[in-house]
């Protein structure tokens, strides 16, 4: 990777009902989660994904796609697309969507348990995974 400049990466687990986010940067390429947005209306969430940016110093974003297991798409395709739309138009950095068929089932989870973050660092690591 000399040469390369290094991204700084948030990637997020979409959900109608929470957000889980992770972080991780392109020299290192290990993803770690960082939490859960659970904000339901758009200003206070995109408010709370705007300081990890800030805070991070993020250079570009992950987001999940979902799909089915034979690929056709998922009843959440369409709003995590817009989501990656929202993202990229508010902050303005290059927006990846990286399938994520089975980030939640890799997590074993107590019920009841938040996994959204874990989801989201997986999620991340198939990127970096996918890049190396």
């Amino acid at each position: 990777m000399s040469g390369e400049a290094i991204d700084t990466i948030l990637a997020f687990d979409f959900g109608l009902k929470r957000i889980g986010v992770a972080m991780g940067n392109t020299m290192i390429a290990q993803a770690k989660p960082l939490g859960v947005i659970t904000a339901i209306a758009n200003e206070p969430k995109f408010a709370a994904i705007a300081a990890m940016v800030r805070e991070w110093g993020a250079t570009r974003i992950v987001v999940g796609l979902p799909s089915y297991p034979d690929g056709t798409e998922h009843e959440m395709s369409a709003r995590c697309r817009r989501f990656a739309n929202q993202l990229h138009g508010r902050f303005g950095l290059p927006v990846e969507l990286v399938d994520e068929r089975y980030s939640s089932a890799v997590i074993a989870a107590r019920r009841g348990e938040v996994i959204d973050d874990r989801a989201a660092a997986i999620i991340l690591q198939q990127y970096f995974d996918a890049r190396s």
